[in-house]
């Protein structure tokens, strides 16, 4: 009987532990920041998302209207993390990090705008990372804090590379 018992509950643990897998698996596809705690990633998106459509303003950095790194900057100092007011000096802080790793909180840098350039010259925040796309959220010279895509022709030409500056729990601060 004791076997019995055992097996079943084993069977059981075996069942319940395969169904948490494929729950992280699915979850795993879409990584998107939950809406936590203040001075969690999801929460500095949060602030970044309730300045949606701010104006652009070249070498804006306050809610009048912002550039791209007065933008992340303004952002990241919400944090306690000091940023320069400058997307190529902005693209040598930090551990830099494969595509691949990439996730939300992570900064996103392109070439300005000219395909021939190697200078950086526009940077956003990560807001979301799934199998199909890499969606980050910055000031544009038309729309101002928008929502963009990697994917898109123009920012899938101009990509240069992904910066961590915001460590999360994960990483063991």
């Amino acid at each position: 009987m004791k076997k019995l018992v055992r097996m079943l509950f084993l069977g059981s643990f075996v069942w319940i532990a395969a169904g948490s897998f494929q729950l992280a698996q699915a979850q795993a596809k879409t990584t998107k920041a939950p809406a936590e705690e203040p001075g969690t990633i999801a929460s500095l998106l949060d602030f970044a998302e309730r300045h949606l459509h701010a104006p652009y303003r070249s070498g804006g950095s306050s809610k009048k209207g912002f550039d791209c790194s007065g933008f992340v900057r303004y952002c990241y100092s919400k944090w306690n993390i000091s940023l320069p007011h400058s997307s190529a000096a902005q693209a040598k802080e930090g551990e830099k990090i494969d595509l691949s790793e990439a996730r939300p909180g992570d900064l996103i840098f392109f070439k300005g705008s000219s395909t021939q350039s190697s200078q950086v010259g526009h940077v956003g925040i990560i807001t979301e990372v799934n199998a199909n796309y890499v969606r980050f959220i910055h000031s544009a010279f038309k729309g101002g804090i928008r929502y963009d895509l990697l994917s898109a022709d123009y920012y899938r030409r101009r990509f240069v590379a992904i910066r961590r500056v915001l460590l999360s729990d994960e990483d063991g601060d």
